[in-house]
């Protein structure tokens, strides 16, 4: 159906939402966010991780024990 001016009907260009969204995809925002933030414990894994001696007292005695005798 068309105007008498020629241009299709608002009708006739309406699509359903799925369908949108089959192709349209908005990024979430909680994705970008954990990309950014690390949990406590993981910054300090990373930490004895890049200490030698950390990471083999952590094998002898557990890494929090180890943790804090280096970095206290």
């Amino acid at each position: 159906p068309k105007d008498p001016s020629g241009s299709p009907s608002v009708d006739s260009i309406k699509i359903k939402k799925e369908v949108a969204n089959a192709f349209v995809k908005r990024q979430k925002r909680s994705s970008q966010y954990a990309e950014y933030y690390k949990a406590p414990m993981e910054q300090m894994h990373e930490r004895c991780e890049n200490y030698p001696p950390c990471v083999y007292l952590s094998n002898q005695i557990g890494f929090s024990m180890a943790y804090y005798r280096f970095f206290g």
